[in-house]
């Protein structure tokens, strides 16, 4: 069991498969100079499945998500998924992805064993896609929801970052179009974790603002901390349910007291806190032949140093070093 000191127990694990992106998300890393991990540095395709095996049979992992950078990049992602998917006990999977090469490969995933998918689509106009990302690909976004739909990888999450004065309008518009297309809308706080650290409070759109731009158009109903659990997305009841909207205040309204999140970078680093500026290595006694009990004693004691919360609200507040590309969202 991956237990802190605070009493919180682990059971989310969060797996990074490569710090490359084919978008360049203004919110994430500079436009061209962002320096990609060496292929070595990597852990490979059995190490991975290693590391997800320990986690779910030792320390009582339930949740695997693979996130990136950008997971679909990830050449052996099919074959990792259906492996991970053939554990026992078998983990629930999910992947977070910004959907453009979702088109041809969703089918093959649900196939493999993956169960849904969280999507990010920060705007329904190409152009601002564009001014967002860097790149005209929001067509391709848009077909690889629909392909997810297809492959049977509900429910469709739909994450969703609002940029001061470029998309922070379209709230409104973002969730009538989650609602007609039956996909859960998340919003999500611009967080301090891009590569070019330019990070500032005060451009983030919050998540009382959020709530604000769209109670006008839609009733809003608390769903209430008892249905939330540990999930960091609070979420309300759109127009009298079924449909949800959450939005996930990271800065502003932190989860941290209910986190069950573990997180192991794309190098084997484990991360206890997303916002954590400490790793602890399971790439090195890994490859120096440590066994899996050895491994697992490892990541409990990086585990048990977790800090109480992110620090978000501290003025002495600092970025993690590395970006949210390297270390996995």
């Amino acid at each position: 069991m991956l237990i802190d000191t605070y009493g919180r127990v682990a059971t989310d694990l969060r797996v990074s498969l490569t710090d490359r992106c084919n978008l360049r998300c203004t919110y994430c890393m500079p436009e061209e100079g962002l320096q990609w991990l060496a292929k070595p540095d990597l852990l490979t395709d059995d190490e991975i499945v290693r590391m997800v095996r320990i986690a779910v049979t030792d320390l009582g992992v339930k949740d695997v998500r693979f996130t990136g950078g950008e997971p679909l990049l990830r050449p052996g992602l099919v074959g990792i998924v259906e492996r991970c998917a053939a554990l026992e006990p078998r983990p629930k999977i999910s992947l977070t992805t910004n959907g453009i090469a979702l088109r041809r490969t969703a089918e093959a995933l649900g196939k493999a064993g993956l169960d849904r998918v969280n999507v990010s689509l920060d705007t329904l106009r190409p152009e601002v896609f564009h001014t967002l990302t860097r790149r005209n690909r929001h067509h391709d976004v848009i077909a690889g929801l629909e392909a997810a739909r297809a492959a049977g990888l509900d429910p469709i999450k739909v994450n969703t970052v609002l940029m001061r004065g470029i998309n922070d309008d379209e709230a409104p518009d973002l969730l009538q179009w989650a609602l007609d297309h039956s996909y859960e809308l998340r919003f999500i706080e611009q967080m301090p974790l891009d590569a070019q650290h330019g990070w500032e409070r005060s451009d983030m759109v919050t998540a009382e603002e959020i709530l604000t731009a769209l109670q006008p158009r839609f009733d809003l109903q608390p769903e209430g901390r008892s249905a939330r659990g540990s999930a960091p997305a609070e979420r309300w009841v759109v127009d009298g349910g079924p449909a949800r909207v959450g939005v996930i205040g990271s800065v502003t309204r932190p989860f941290c007291r209910a986190c069950d999140r573990t997180r192991l970078t794309a190098d084997g680093q484990v991360r206890n806190c997303l916002f954590a500026r400490e790793e602890s290595d399971l790439r090195g006694p890994l490859r120096s032949g440590a066994d899996d009990a050895e491994i697992a004693e490892l990541w409990k004691a990086a585990m048990w140093g977790k800090k109480a919360g992110s620090g978000l609200d501290d003025p002495a507040f600092l970025q993690p070093e590395r970006p949210m590309s390297a270390i996995g969202g």
